[in-house]
């Protein structure tokens, strides 16, 4: 009887410690308790239950967490969650490419999943909230992105990295850079070049001229010198 009551408080403790995190692994699972394999048999039975939600091997948020965030903060999605945890699931990484230029109104299409721009190997995750993508970029590319907590009360302060719209372009435009031959190719990406204003083609340009090939010099012009 007594080991029962044990475990059941047990259990209380660990999910009591776990709503109040916007995500969590073993690592932080053992600041409560040592034994590895009980928490696994605790994560697998409250995923069952749709409690405890993967979003990718070896880390989970709770709905509770996230029912409790939202409600505090009226949000009727995922959203700034989905944000948030982009850049969890592959460090380092920030939001670029089509994820920012929809956002910002210069595509015509909405993106199929949340871009983001790392430092590591390309890759995706699928997962509850939907597929993140991943691109690499050279190190010296990985900038021109701002870091803001944008939801912060009592429960978690969610600290955000996302592109410029400047700089969602240029990842957008670099990855592409080998299939952008001519004008024509870089006119039926439908880029509603127009919402930039002559700020924010400077830094696009400084862009350019860090990455210093030819042919982004080219794509350059083809959007911004040529009518």
């Amino acid at each position: 009887m007594y080991t029962m009551r044990n475990k059941v408080n047990k259990t209380d403790l660990l999910m009591s410690y776990v709503v109040k995190l916007p995500y969590f692994d073993f690592k932080t699972l053992n600041a409560v308790e040592k034994n590895n394999h009980y928490l696994k048999t605790f994560v697998n039975r409250y995923k069952q239950r749709g409690e405890i939600i993967s979003l990718k091997k070896g880390l989970y948020t709770t709905k509770k967490f996230l029912d409790n965030f939202n409600q505090l903060n009226h949000f009727n999605s995922f959203v700034p969650f989905n944000e948030f945890i982009a850049n969890i699931l592959c460090q380092p990484s920030y939001l670029s490419l089509e994820y920012v230029l929809a956002e910002n109104n210069i595509l015509t299409e909405n993106p199929f999943g949340i871009t983001s721009i790392t430092k590591n190997k390309t890759t995706k995750f699928i997962n509850y909230f939907g597929q993140f993508i991943y691109h690499k970029i050279k190190d010296k590319l990985f900038l021109g992105f701002t870091t803001k907590i944008r939801y912060e009360n009592q429960i978690a302060a969610l600290t955000i990295f996302k592109a410029s719209k400047a700089k969602a372009l240029f990842d957008y435009l670099y990855l592409r850079k080998n299939i952008l031959l001519d004008k024509k190719s870089i006119d039926e990406l439908r880029l509603n070049i127009s919402e930039f204003k002559p700020i924010e083609i400077k830094e696009f340009n400084s862009y350019i001229n860090l990455e210093g090939s030819k042919k982004m010099k080219e794509i350059y012009n083809y959007l911004f010198k040529n009518d």
